[in-house]
């Protein structure tokens, strides 16, 4: 019944972890466009398996794994370093600034 030698395993262990990443730390991405965030899964998705079918499972996940570094080095350290809450995204205004986002969000908060 539950068999983990298909592609399927890999489709799955990638779309249960980006799930589970926008679930938890989806307020960072909440001005990005969904076609860039659809485009970001679907890639990810092509490379995974892409990799399973020419080098294995094994290399796939490593690379998947290893793809994890520079998301838990701009989260624990770049973030902090610039006085922003590497969970929360707090303070809101530091954190708009730092990914260049029009801080027009702000004006219909404060009315």
């Amino acid at each position: 019944m539950w068999q983990t030698d298909s592609l399927w395993f890999e489709v799955a262990i990638v779309s249960i972890t980006i799930t589970l990443g926008h679930i938890l730390l989806g307020h960072f991405e909440e001005r990005t466009i969904s076609v860039r965030k659809f485009l970001k899964y679907i890639m990810s998705l092509i490379k995974v398996v892409g990799l399973s079918l020419l080098f294995g499972r094994t290399v796939a996940l490593m690379f998947f794994a290893i793809s994890f570094i520079p998301v838990l080095y701009i989260h624990l350290v770049m973030l902090p370093i610039k006085g922003i809450n590497g969970w929360s995204g707090e303070p809101k205004s530091k954190y708009c600034e730092y990914r260049k986002w029009s801080k027009e969000l702000f004006k219909d908060e404060k009315q």
